[in-house]
């Protein structure tokens, strides 16, 4: 089944953010990560139910390479990304987005 990717503001601006730290410290390392991160969504496309709950229904998947971790949302035809969160911050800050 194919499912449509939803990228909420905040997960877009953590990327966005994310994206520009990582391309300021190496040229390139900035879209290794996005690559990164677009693996991992595809993991969670083919597979939304096969990644661990984290908090309520909210799920997540970890990107290679990078300490972040992708925390979505899925129905029967939408992944929803709520947060895309390096592991060192507080989880506080996306639990108030599901």
């Amino acid at each position: 089944m194919k499912f449509e990717i939803l990228i909420r503001a905040e997960a877009e601006a953590e990327l966005a953010e994310s994206y520009l730290w990582y391309e300021a410290q190496s040229a390139g390392l900035g879209a290794d990560f996005l690559l990164c991160v677009e693996a991992a969504l595809h993991q969670v496309e083919r597979n939304p139910e096969g990644f661990q709950l984290i908090y309520k229904n909210v799920r997540r998947a970890l990107v290679k390479r990078f300490p972040y971790g992708v925390f979505y949302t899925s129905s029967k035809s939408t992944i929803t990304v709520i947060a895309v969160f390096h592991a060192s911050r507080n989880p506080m800050i996306w639990r108030g987005r599901s």
